[in-house]
């Protein structure tokens, strides 16, 4: 019972943080923790907390909870690299969501990386990006997942 409650109060948190009113989200996702501690609920809410209050280290310490009861869900690592990001460490959050898409490919990452403009990592990570084998290499790569 408690468990629907919260799901419920979790997935209205969603549609705010979607229609653009954190402020709002931020209330439910606490509602939702507040009735049950679930690892989903913990990482939306440490986005919130680190967007709309600016508590990073307290975000970021909820979400490495989240990824530690429940390391394999993408999108712990997602609100990570987010509240990295509000804290201006690009670094930090990109080696979270490259973290996040080592467990699965989620689209909400991928955008999150292609936001920020990162490239993808080299295929010969000794060589510098500009060698001719990297390069081409590179190129023969991408073309062959898009087939």
């Amino acid at each position: 019972m408690d468990t629907d409650r919260a799901m419920g109060l979790f997935r209205e948190g969603l549609s705010a943080l979607s229609n653009n009113e954190p402020l709002k989200a931020l209330s439910l996702f606490e509602r939702a923790y507040n009735i049950k501690d679930i690892p989903i609920i913990k990482s939306y809410l440490a986005f919130s907390i680190a967007r709309e209050r600016g508590q990073v280290s307290l975000a970021i310490s909820l979400c490495e909870e989240a990824i530690r009861e429940e390391g394999g869900n993408p999108v712990h690592y997602l609100n990570l690299g987010r509240v990295y990001l509000v804290r201006g460490d690009r670094e930090r959050a990109v080696q979270a969501f490259r973290a996040g898409l080592k467990r699965q490919r989620h689209p909400e990452i991928i955008a999150e990386l292609e936001r920020m403009g990162i490239r993808r990592l080299l295929v010969i990570p000794f060589l510098k990006r500009q060698n001719p084998l990297n390069k081409y290499l590179g190129l023969i790569l991408t073309r062959l997942k898009n087939i």
